[in-house]
């Protein structure tokens, strides 16, 4: 049986980003297995912050490697990011891992997908997971109709996510940088 975690919304605005995500890890299609798993860190020093969602294995796996990354580069997310792209497209064993990850600093916002491919998403805000699309309009309409911070704004938006998407909860988790 595989274990996936679920949903992962990230806001940018006024210099702040805000990236948040929901507790909620399923066996199969139909078991919560766990309601209160931490899918948003700090890395490299309380710099750079991250949420993961997919199968649980294949994020633990992307986001080490994506932190081997950012050691070795000094913390230079873009091409911390772009460097596991290349290591991922070039690997022999040609191995994808079925998660993605919205990894952020203080300049940069990036969606990384275990299939190697690197998004700068437009109007500052991204979403991943099952309740991606939900949590991403809700960000969208809550940006433009609110004067809410990065950090409200990423958090209502997982909440709404988590009224509609069975695999979403509303033990949410918010980091800033």
């Amino acid at each position: 049986m595989e274990f996936r975690g679920t949903t992962i919304c990230a806001v940018k605005k006024d210099g702040v980003t805000a990236i948040a995500g929901d507790g909620q890890v399923t066996m199969g299609e139909s078991i919560i297995f766990k309601n209160t798993a931490v899918k948003v860190r700090r890395i490299y020093g309380g710099k750079v912050i991250l949420g993961f969602a997919g199968s649980v294995t294949d994020a633990f796996s992307l986001t080490e490697k994506f932190e081997g990354m950012l050691n070795k580069f000094s913390g230079n997310l873009m091409r911390s990011a772009v460097e596991l792209a290349e290591l991922w497209r070039s690997d022999k064993i040609g191995r994808k891992l079925d998660a993605m990850m919205i990894v952020a600093d203080k300049d940069t916002l990036l969606i990384l997908s275990g299939t190697g491919e690197v998004i700068e998403p437009d109007g500052g805000c991204c979403s991943i997971g099952s309740g991606g699309n939900y949590a991403l309009a809700a960000a969208r309409a809550l940006l433009q109709n609110t004067d809410y911070d990065a950090s409200t704004v990423a958090t209502k938006a997982l909440k709404i996510a988590s009224e509609i998407c069975v695999f979403t909860n509303d033990n949410i988790i918010c980091e800033t940088v």
